[in-house]
């Protein structure tokens, strides 16, 4: 399978609830020439699965999904899926849909695909996509990958092994662990330069007892070379936490999410221009 099936190609329509056998390993494909190394594998349903890392920024990709709604802003399109492995229990986590609204950006691609290297059975639910306002449950049998993934892992710096990834499951919706808020959220500067009119990024942190963030790291941000990612770190400086019950910050991880947009009246652009600085 060429890599731009994952991004260009209109992949087929899952059928609910069907049991998929899982290809003999994930395929790797590195294009050095884009700096690029991707492991991905694809079942006989449509379903495409595939963690890249692209100059530096890493991530990890659902193809062949039911198309998403349009968003009125592309670059801030999110939508929530079930993700679950093995016997564990169902629990939803953020995407980011692109402009093929068929692929579903992962927002923790790191920890996604630490996972996914393990194999085994992996169930993907879409909710209410399914005929009748049914939920789409996809169940597929993930073959182990203990070279390509971690190819990809290693080629953006990602350990092959994270015992934080438990703490992501205690997050809420807003990334933050109960009981803790932002005192004041990172203040974010656009970046300047030639790059997109729009983007994002996601950043994982350790939440210190004073409240302010420490060992921040990028986990994914879109398009990979806006320079979004740079600037959500450079703004994790200006954030600070606090406990609502008065008591210190426990030290635990946190997600911090930004959106970033030219300006209200421009659309998103996968060409470049030059951008003035701003707040976002």
């Amino acid at each position: 399978m060429k890599t731009a099936l994952v991004l260009t190609t209109t992949l087929a329509l899952a059928l609910p609830a069907v049991a998929q056998e899982a290809a003999v390993d994930w395929d790797l494909t590195i294009q050095p020439e884009e700096k690029l190394t991707t492991a991905h594998t694809e079942f006989d349903n449509g379903l495409v699965l595939a963690a890249r890392c692209q100059e530096g920024t890493f991530q990890v990709l659902i193809g062949g999904l039911p198309e998403a709604p349009a968003a009125r802003d592309l670059m801030s399109a999110r939508r929530m899926l079930g993700i679950s492995f093995g016997d564990d229990p169902v629990s939803d986590q953020g995407f980011m849909i692109g402009q093929n609204r068929q692929v579903a950006f992962s927002e923790l691609p790191s920890s996604l695909a630490r996972s996914m290297r393990e194999g085994g059975r992996m169930q993907i639910v879409v909710v209410g996509a399914a005929e009748g306002g049914r939920n789409l449950r996809y169940v597929v049998e993930l073959p182990p990958s203990n070279a390509a993934i971690d190819q990809a892992l290693g080629a953006c710096g990602h350990p092959l092994v994270d015992p934080r990834d438990r703490e992501l499951d205690a997050l809420g919706d807003d990334g933050l662990p109960a009981d803790i808020t932002w005192r004041r959220r990172p203040v974010t500067q656009y970046p300047q330069g030639r790059t997109f009119t729009a983007g994002f990024a996601v950043v994982t942190c350790l939440g210190r007892p004073d409240g302010q963030l420490s060992d921040c790291v990028v986990e994914t941000e879109f398009p990979a070379n806006g320079g979004f990612g740079a600037a959500a770190l450079k703004a994790t400086r200006s954030g600070r936490l606090v406990n609502r019950d008065g008591g210190l910050v426990p030290l635990t991880r946190i997600v911090y999410r930004t959106n970033f947009r030219m300006d209200s009246g421009s659309d998103p652009s996968t060409g470049s221009r030059i951008r003035r600085s701003e707040n976002e």
